[in-house]
């Protein structure tokens, strides 16, 4: 087993916050590019390549939302350094170049970013997730959720009740073009596996905090594209052995 792995995270992984626990977000703190970069994109490539059906989906319905999400991270990378953004093609900071492919947005996109981005589209009165690159799914699988709203994607999330339900779809109505929010979760595990499908019927068990040998943290991104109307929500995947955790400071 290799391990790609972190050595720190840029935010109090463990500090409490009540559900859903949303702050502003800068636009451009979204897209981050971390000491695991050149590893998680080793095995986000050749998961596109080795697994596609696995860990991307789109409907025909999305795609105009897809490219539109693409666009607007190519813009946002275009102002970084790490970055060498042209017209046709993407040079990564690790060396790789990446074409722009158009008609498959979300696979360019999960060659290029460590983080994987789900489209929340409105259907009638909740949204439903229209399309993805999924390369890291913690304990839940892409075909299970594709086309589901957001109550049947959260399945079997016990703290997932119906209030908790409402709060977040109020929260995907009323997120703002150009006013991004964010969120985190952390959870014990005792491997540091970053692709773990696994179904609903079957979930997880727990590892308790004493335990955990890594920490596995998502930082959680929600913004609303002005075009199409659609909510990103996208994940960037950190994981954490516990000893380097438990010795950062509080606010790191």
């Amino acid at each position: 087993m290799t391990e790609i792995l972190q050595t720190s995270i840029p935010y109090d992984a463990l500090a409490d916050r009540p559900l859903p626990g949303i702050a502003p977000l800068n636009l451009e703190d979204w897209l981050i590019v971390d000491d695991a970069y050149g590893s998680q994109m080793s095995l986000r490539c050749y998961l596109l390549e080795e697994k596609p059906n696995l860990v991307s989906t789109l409907s025909d319905e999305a795609l105009p939302a897809a490219q539109e999400v693409l666009e607007l991270a190519l813009v946002q990378l275009a102002c970084r350094a790490d970055f060498d953004v042209g017209s046709q093609e993407v040079l990564c900071p690790d060396g790789r170049v990446v074409a722009i492919d158009r008609a498959q947005p979300l696979r360019t996109l999960g060659q290029v970013i460590q983080e994987d981005i789900c489209l929340m589209q409105k259907v009638g009165d909740e949204h439903v997730l229209t399309g993805a690159v999924l390369c890291f799914p913690a304990s839940w699988t892409l075909a299970e959720k594709f086309m589901r709203p957001l109550i049947g994607i959260h399945v079997p999330v016990a703290e997932y009740d119906d209030n908790i339900a409402k709060r977040v779809q109020r929260l995907f109505d009323g997120v703002r073009v150009g006013r991004p929010l964010w969120r985190k979760n952390a959870l014990w595990y005792d491997d540091p596996l970053l692709f773990t499908p696994r179904p609903e019927d079957a979930p997880r068990d727990p590892v308790p905090a004493q335990t955990g040998a890594y920490l596995r943290s998502e930082k959680q991104c929600i913004l609303r594209l002005p075009k199409s109307d659609a909510v990103v929500f996208s994940i960037h995947t950190f994981m954490v052995r516990r000893e380097q955790v438990l010795q950062a400071p509080a606010a790191q």
